[in-house]
């Protein structure tokens, strides 16, 4: 298996990024998740997979004070 590779199967996305397929296929269809197809084979390139990651929200270790959203 290549190490470091230039694009997935959304098995192979999910896979790496460990997320589950129907939350794969609902990026896709929101538009968040780049997409190239190969005939009928769907593939994302890595750059688009990082990309996604990178927009994904930042989570807050600590909680917000009180009276502060």
């Amino acid at each position: 298996m290549n190490p470091s590779p230039n694009a997935y199967t959304v098995d192979a996305f999910c896979d790496a990024y460990g997320i589950r397929r129907n939350l794969a296929y609902d990026e896709i269809k929101a538009g968040r998740l780049s997409i190239r197809k190969a005939g009928r084979r769907t593939i994302i390139r890595k750059i688009d997979a990082d990309a996604w990651l990178d927009n994904l929200p930042v989570g807050n270790k600590e909680p917000a004070p009180a009276g502060e959203a």
